[in-house]
């Protein structure tokens, strides 16, 4: 009975109903955008830098990111479109995770004069 409650108590925080041979993570999405309010350019290079010496250390089990194209409104209501880095990380439901996770958007928004970096949070069930 113990472990049904206690089974039933982690589906209901996450809505998820994991196999077996799976485990409840978070799934991060970040997007960061190129185009400063100072317009200078967070180019390859510099975007490579910041994943090096902010995000790894962070998550050195692993991570993805990819290139994209977006558009966002932002406080001073214009349409802005910018190439977007996007950072994809799959970690456990804990405090450290979400203290990096935080520190990784507000270092980029200091460093890159950015006014926000998008953050998409989800659970899934994966196996590795």
């Amino acid at each position: 009975m113990a472990m049904l409650v206690l089974a039933s108590g982690c589906a209901g925080k996450t809505g998820l109903d994991c196999q077996p041979h799976e485990q409840s993570y978070i799934v991060e999405h970040l997007y960061f955008g190129t185009q400063p309010s100072n317009n200078n350019v967070v180019t390859p290079h510099l975007w490579s830098d910041f994943l090096e010496t902010s995000v790894t250390s962070r998550f050195p089990d692993g991570l993805s990111t990819w290139q994209a194209s977006g558009q966002w409104r932002g406080k001073d209501e214009v349409l802005v479109h910018e190439s977007t880095y996007i950072l994809n990380v799959l970690h456990p439901d804990d405090e450290p995770s979400e203290t990096a996770i935080r520190a990784i958007s507000n270092e980029y928004k200091q460093r890159f004069k950015q006014e926000a970096v998008l953050r998409v949070k989800s659970w899934a069930c994966v196996s590795f």
